[in-house]
């Protein structure tokens, strides 16, 4: 059996299962879980410390109604001329126990050419930082994880595997991996200067219009928005879910959290996060 092993160093999530535990536990100790049988959701990839709060939460709602036969995780940082690519490992290795991948829908998106091979020696926080969550959430679920690209390709890229799932006769649950505006120096996006007008920006503005496009599954909006106000790093993964929860006829998204990097590290150069569940 190939067990894909962690790649991310300490910082970007706990080493052990005690560790990983005690964390969810605190990301959830104020938490209200909203009522819905939710489907499908984004959550923020940035590191534990800082989108850890956003992400438990994202994977609380999903996890209150539902045991799927499938977790689909799809990540971003792919280009718009990029095409999806999916995980062919047989496990994932996590603090938690290994998480085993459903070989089926992999080998079916590989042999429909809907996506290709994870290159060798690939390495990205976009699911790597999720799948402890899954683990955690849905123990007895197999994972597909699958990037998405910053095109309508994602779009394509949700509805083929939501079908797949169908076909198939799994149940499943969807995840789109995504952070919000980059902003400050560090990343050379600063249109609005620096501090608290440039947050202000950034939350009632700039990742507002994301947002509200996200939670009118507009995903085609979602894809011209961030291209246009630079305010994801992973337009994909967004389109991707809400395409895979259309598929199964959902009509709406609901905010579960929102805040930024600023709001737990005060700095120049902070980024938005979202969860959000369909």
């Amino acid at each position: 059996m190939s067990i894909r092993k962690r790649s991310l160093p300490r910082g970007w999530y706990p080493y052990t299962d005690t560790q990983c535990r005690e964390q969810i536990r605190l990301f959830l100790s104020d938490f209200t879980c909203p009522e819905g049988a939710w489907l499908g959701g984004v959550a923020p990839h940035a590191g534990w410390d800082f989108s850890g709060r956003g992400a438990a939460r994202v994977f609380r709602a999903l996890a209150s109604g539902t045991k799927p036969d499938c977790v689909v995780v799809f990540g971003g940082h792919l280009s718009g001329h990029d095409y999806p690519i999916v995980y062919t490992e047989s496990a994932w290795e996590t603090p938690l126990g290994t998480l085993s991948t459903h070989s089926t829908v992999v080998n079916e998106l590989l042999s429909s050419r809907v996506a290709q091979p994870v290159p060798s020696g690939f390495a990205d926080n976009t699911v790597e930082v999720l799948v402890p969550f899954v683990r955690f959430f849905f123990p007895e679920s197999s994972l597909v994880a699958v990037h998405s690209p910053a095109s309508e390709r994602a779009i394509s890229l949700g509805r083929a595997v939501s079908n797949m799932l169908r076909s198939h006769k799994l149940s499943g649950v969807f995840i789109g991996s995504a952070d919000l505006t980059h902003y400050g120096p560090n990343y050379g996006f600063a249109p609005k200067g620096t501090g608290a007008s440039a947050v202000k920006w950034v939350k009632d503005e700039n990742d507002k219009s994301l947002i509200e496009k996200a939670l009118q599954m507009d995903a085609t909006g979602v894809l011209q928005d961030a291209r246009a106000r630079h305010n994801t790093c992973s337009p994909g993964p967004i389109a991707s879910v809400i395409a895979a929860a259309l598929e199964l006829g959902v009509t709406e998204g609901h905010l579960v959290e929102y805040y930024t990097s600023y709001d737990i590290m005060p700095s120049a150069s902070f980024v938005g996060y979202a969860g959000i569940v369909y």
